[in-house]
């Protein structure tokens, strides 16, 4: 087992620069292009009960590379080393994509994940594996979505009433660079009760909107950010979008846009152990820098306190937040042209040092 967990505060205080100005965040790197599949994006993270960190990513050569698969690796409980990642997801001659690793109330462990079909991810479906065992071992691949330009990318939450909810989205276009603006985001939910998963309705926005991360404000109001639809080119309009539930999940009003500026990028959003909640996003219009942490005390009705985890030259992105048993907000991301995958950790006590935020105040 080798220290894959290298501690990023000096040496490379140029890409990380808000580092040293504080010490309760830290930032490492977990795995490099040295580690299996040299292209890693994105990556996602989970607890288990049993105290050890979970963390899934697809990798291979490239984005749409054909040797694509899921690999999974391990932190034990009180180490700073991870298990050398392994291949816990491949279908034989197909690619992998967005893995999400997620441990349910009843100790399952849920493994979610992209297979696609063709040359673009508007052809992919959604596959999940279970394991009883602690994520040692998987079982065979269960179809989730059949219907092709499924995809999935954040954690699924718990309702009220005990069903889960897993955001997913479906994409168009069919183009590598070119998200449709018929893109819509959803939600899959679990009747526990029965084991079927169900459709909500679709989430309509003016550019589209994939990447849908939720929380929940009470037993009924839920809100989801979603990351906007079309290309890369420059623009000055292209905004978070937000849609709401006021009956648990159910439905879902149409897409709004946010003062909150997107790079046609992904972000997270979740729920504090405290009922607080937590928007990490890049704040910027066109470039995926600076990554940036902004906290709701009044559920979701202005974000006061913002502080960016990683900034300067370079793309910071993907990034997926949980909160550890310890109360220790932790925040994998990628970089280096997605061959590097990093996790910073702080205390939400952090954030509100810095000043309030300017344009992004709310929603």
């Amino acid at each position: 087992m080798r220290r894959a967990c290298l501690l990023f505060v000096i040496t490379l205080s140029f890409i990380f620069p808000a580092i040293v100005s504080a010490a309760e965040l830290k930032v490492h790197r977990l795995f490099g292009p040295e580690s299996p599949g040299r292209y890693k994006h994105p990556a996602s993270i989970t607890q288990l009960d049993s105290g050890d960190f979970y963390l899934v990513y697809y990798g291979g050569s490239g984005e749409y590379g054909a040797d694509t698969a899921v690999y999974g690796s391990r932190r034990k409980r009180g180490s700073s080393d991870w298990s050398p990642p392994k291949v816990i997801a491949d279908t034989p001659g197909r690619s992998e994509g967005n893995a999400v690793v997620w441990q349910a109330p009843d100790g399952k462990i849920w493994l979610f994940y992209l297979t696609r079909y063709g040359k673009t991810w508007s052809t992919s479906r959604i596959k999940a594996k279970l394991s009883i065992d602690g994520a040692h071992t998987w079982s065979d691949p269960l179809m989730l979505a059949f219907e092709l330009g499924m995809m999935v990318r954040a954690h699924p939450i718990v309702l009220a009433d005990g069903d889960y909810l897993l955001p997913v989205y479906h994409e168009t276009g069919n183009d590598r660079e070119l998200v449709g603006d018929d893109s819509t985001s959803l939600f899959l939910r679990y009747h526990r009760a029965t084991g079927v998963w169900s459709e909500t309705n679709r989430i309509h926005a003016r550019l589209g909107c994939i990447q849908p991360a939720v929380a929940a404000i009470n037993d009924k109001d839920l809100v989801c950010y979603c990351r906007r639809g079309g290309g890369y080119e420059p623009r000055n309009d292209g905004w978070l979008v937000r849609s709401q539930s006021h009956d648990g999940g159910r439905t879902w009003t149409a897409g709004k846009e946010t003062k909150f500026p997107n790079p046609n990028a992904a972000v997270d959003f979740i729920r504090l152990q405290n009922g607080h909640l937590l928007l990490v996003y890049n704040d910027s219009m066109n470039d995926r820098t600076p990554l940036c942490v902004a906290i709701s005390t009044d559920d979701d009705k202005s974000y006061s306190y913002r502080r960016n985890i990683a900034e300067g030259k370079g793309s910071f992105a993907y990034p997926t937040a949980i909160q550890a048993h310890d109360g220790k907000i932790h925040v994998i991301f990628t970089s280096h042209d997605r061959t590097v995958i990093n996790e910073a950790v702080f205390d939400e006590a952090w954030v509100p040092q810095a000043k309030p935020a300017g344009r992004s105040t709310g929603p």
